[in-house]
């Protein structure tokens, strides 16, 4: 399965990894295949230099070291495929649809009220519920 983070979720992965986080990290690099748009790539580099200056290097060593796909966030985008609250939120699931990405996680509210078939829409706490085998 291809699954896709958001920018929260990745940025408190890289820098705020707790058990759950961890235990969800590891199954999708184990299980699944890590998917991340250019676009959420550019922006936590972004959030990460203006928020978190002393950690910008670990984290772009962590991305240069990380095995995942990169799916290209196009410039201009085809509007009103959905609605969403937050436009800076359209690039992200706009990239997952367009991509086929079969899971997308999130722990941005505006996403729980977007109706899209595919992909599927969850927070961190509902994938690891769903897809990861707690033994």
């Amino acid at each position: 399965m291809r699954v896709m983070l958001d920018t929260n979720v990745l940025l408190s992965a890289l820098l705020f990894p707790g058990e759950r986080m961890n235990r969800m990290m590891q199954s999708i690099f184990e299980d699944h295949r890590l998917v991340l748009s250019s676009f959420v790539v550019d922006e936590l580099l972004y959030v990460v230099k203006r928020k978190f200056p002393g950690k910008f290097q670990a984290v772009d060593c962590l991305l240069a070291t990380m095995s995942f796909e990169l799916a290209y966030t196009p410039q201009e985008m085809e509007q009103g495929l959905f609605e969403i609250r937050d436009i800076n939120d359209y690039p992200v699931l706009y990239t997952a649809i367009q991509d086929g990405v079969d899971v997308l996680i999130t722990g941005d509210k505006d996403f729980s009220e977007v109706d899209v078939e595919h992909p599927e829409i969850l927070t961190p706490a509902q994938f690891l519920e769903r897809y990861v085998d707690v033994r």
